[in-house]
């Protein structure tokens, strides 16, 4: 996805900052990431950072994975009854934004 640029989970569910993490770390769900990488790759300051991601750890969506150096990894927590249901919603807006688009375009051609 390019700079500036709205996943569709981001264009459904706000810009929050909450919502940005969530998406950076759907989007990215077979990696693992420093907090540091995570605020970047979201688009949100440290300050809302730290807000959402005690909430994250808190209701165990996000999971530590390892260390490297002084750096803790964390990823999406995919047993997480409620992050799979978030990952499940994602792909089906997805695919209604894209069947939408397609058969938008069609039309055009035709």
């Amino acid at each position: 996805m390019e700079q500036g640029e709205q996943s569709v989970f981001v264009e459904y569910f706000g810009g929050s900052p909450y919502i940005k993490i969530l998406d950076f770390l759907i989007q990215g769900q077979d990696f693992d990431y420093g907090m540091t990488e995570i605020a970047r790759g979201a688009g949100v300051g440290w300050s809302a950072f730290s807000g959402v991601w005690i909430k994250l750890v808190d209701k165990e969506m996000v999971v530590p994975t390892r260390e490297i150096g002084n750096a803790k990894l964390f990823k999406l927590n995919k047993e997480n009854p409620f992050v799979k249901k978030l990952i499940k919603l994602d792909w089906e807006i997805t695919k209604f934004e894209n069947d939408k688009f397609l058969k938008n375009s069609a039309q055009v051609i035709v």
